[in-house]
């Protein structure tokens, strides 16, 4: 569900896919990012692009568009909130090693993407309890726990993990208690979510999909049933509730690890 339109337009997204020359794309992305005045961060590595972007509607949709003219990105599927002001403070574009670290590289998502569901989908399950072939439907969440605090589906697992490289380590010690059941990862947006069911499956679990688009699309699409509380982002604005609108109840960004600011979601 999506609040009124406020003059301010903000997207996320990402696209895992061979990035040989991310070093000159990011050149080229950071001027046009900063001639349409827009604000945010854009994160580049030989895996993929993710996308944090704020400004005003028609600059972001022709940022987007244009970046879709490169067949690499023909694909991408901007999940969209709205905001009073913009909530990034300058343009940052970034060239990394991994587009969300894991530290495991035989994880290769551009090689083959674990199966997703859509949220409809999910929200269907969670009412139920039970996949469409009557399993048990089980949700992970694959954030850091000061994300899970501000908010999680309801009954989630949550191990406590203070940064992503730590999941492969966590999911060995619990994968046990995952067998026979329907897991569905999430994260803000995917892009953790993602890593995250490619690695349960090549650890052997046969039950396992990703939350398409993450929290963020599951509040875009649905009621936000079967959701307590917020969805922590790493923005000023913080934490925003299921019609997509900034939590005043939301943990302020002030307090968030900076270091994890705009690169994770």
């Amino acid at each position: 569900m999506t609040v009124a339109a406020q003059p301010v337009l903000n997207i996320s997204c990402y696209q895992f896919v061979p990035l040989p020359d991310a070093a000159a794309l990011g050149d080229v992305l950071r001027a046009r990012a900063r001639a349409a005045d827009l604000k945010g961060t854009i994160l580049l590595a030989q895996e993929g692009i993710n996308v944090f972007l704020a400004g005003p509607e028609q600059a972001v949709r022709g940022f987007v568009a244009a970046l879709k003219q490169d067949a690499r990105f023909a694909d991408l599927a901007p999940k969209e909130s709205w905001s009073a002001t913009v909530p990034f403070r300058k343009m940052l574009v970034k060239v990394k090693r991994e587009i969300i670290r894991m530290d495991h590289p035989a994880i290769q998502p551009a090689q083959g993407r674990a199966p997703s569901v859509d949220p409809v989908t999910l929200r269907r399950w969670l009412t139920t309890g039970r996949d469409d072939e009557g399993r048990e439907v089980v949700t992970l969440d694959t954030r850091n726990a000061f994300e899970v605090d501000a908010g999680t589906f309801e009954g989630a697992i949550d191990w406590r993990i203070g940064k992503f490289t730590e999941f492969p380590a966590a999911l060995r010690a619990h994968k046990a208690e995952l067998h026979n059941k329907t897991v569905v990862s999430f994260c803000t947006g995917g892009i953790r979510c993602e890593k995250a069911a490619i690695l349960m499956r090549e650890e052997g679990l046969p039950h396992v999909y990703q939350l398409e688009g993450g929290i963020l699309k599951y509040f875009e699409l649905t009621d936000g049933a079967h959701y307590q509380g917020g969805c922590f982002v790493f923005d000023d604005r913080a934490v925003l509730a299921p019609d997509l609108a900034a939590d005043p109840n939301g943990k302020r960004a002030g307090t968030t690890p900076r270091a994890h600011i705009a690169t994770t979601m």
